[in-house]
């Protein structure tokens, strides 16, 4: 289990058009110092919300350490990273949400685990609460404020990114329309994020297409070897007659 899959960290709104902004400098060939440089003028004026607004750098510092997980990603997340952009460099902005759902799961844990809760939910309920997404975290991390204050960024991310849509009831969401994922390179990236946001770092096939923290996204039929094939860090384990089970190399 890496230091990662126990720090929660997510102490602030993320929009994906910062996330945007990130990729594009780095496409542009910007050295880390340079983007935080940017970012630090650029967000600086940039509210959680999405307005504008002065704002003091100890609250969008939170943000910029959400961002760097594209810029400065951990060592053993460089390789995962540098997938991610080679993707984005194919593809037009408009579409690069599940990198940067792929990038920031990997990196937080804790976003990948708030995901899995809340598609969890979808999966019983059309309109779940917030209050009902953190009781469910609160098993897993404790009974703790700053659970319930991560977990509410979180959310408000999930919502800024329009996979969650605020319903007529306060307090009360409603899933946005599964994005359908047509390309199969963007799909298997999803995967490797899931398994990195799992501490074993394997799980059986069947399970990681239909895992709840997916519920963005839905994803093409794709065999284990098909996968193995399509990225070197991962292998694919046959047991029993029909089953595969997908696992970090």
């Amino acid at each position: 289990m890496s230091k990662r899959h126990e720090k929660i960290g997510i102490k602030h709104t993320v929009q994906k058009y910062w996330m945007d902004r990130v990729v594009q400098m780095l496409l542009a060939g910007m050295k880390e110092k340079e983007i935080r440089s940017d970012l630090d003028d650029y967000l600086s004026t940039q509210k959680p919300s999405g307005g504008i607004g002065e704002r003091g750098k100890g609250t969008y510092g939170m943000a910029i350490s959400l961002l760097a997980c594209w810029f400065a990603p951990e060592k053993d997340l460089l390789l995962f990273r540098d997938e991610a952009l080679s993707l984005a460099r194919t593809s037009p902005s408009s579409e690069w949400l599940p990198l940067h759902w792929a990038i920031i799961s990997a990196s937080y844990p804790f976003w990948f685990n708030v995901a899995k809760q809340t598609g969890r939910l979808f999966n019983l309920q059309e309109q779940i609460t917030q209050a009902q997404v953190f009781n469910r975290l609160k098993e897993q991390y404790g009974d703790r404020e700053t659970v319930a204050r991560n977990a509410r960024y979180t959310v408000r991310s999930f919502i800024a990114w329009e996979v969650l849509n605020d319903s007529k009831t306060k307090g009360c969401y409603e899933q946005a329309a599964p994005l359908q994922i047509y390309e199969p390179e963007i799909a298997v990236l999803l995967l490797e994020a899931a398994l990195l946001a799992i501490p074993e770092g394997k799980s059986a096939l069947r399970l990681l297409i239909a895992n709840p923290a997916l519920f963005p996204f839905q994803l093409p039929v794709m065999t284990g070897d098909f996968i193995a094939h399509s990225c070197e860090q991962l292998k694919v384990v046959r047991y029993g007659m029909d089953d595969e089970m997908l696992e970090l190399k």
